[in-house]
């Protein structure tokens, strides 16, 4: 694999990911510039968009205030 693709991998912290999905590294090897698609599949795959974080701290915010309703 390229150096370049390997540095963005640990840069992004994808390198995890790309072992738990082993298929992709063979796309990466023959298509560097599928990168970023691989990037994109895997952000949507484990939640981890910004959107997904909004909802996630969105849905705890409201767990803790129906807590705090139910402890009064």
């Amino acid at each position: 694999m390229k150096k370049i693709i390997l540095y963005n991998l640990e840069k992004d912290k994808m390198l995890d990911y790309l072992k738990q999905n082993s298929y992709f590294i063979k796309d990466l090897n023959r298509h560097p510039e599928n990168y970023d698609k691989f990037k994109k599949i895997i952000k949507e795959k484990y939640n981890l968009r910004l959107t997904d974080k909004v909802s996630n701290v969105i849905n705890d915010i409201e767990l803790v205030s129906s807590i705090i309703n139910t402890l009064n």
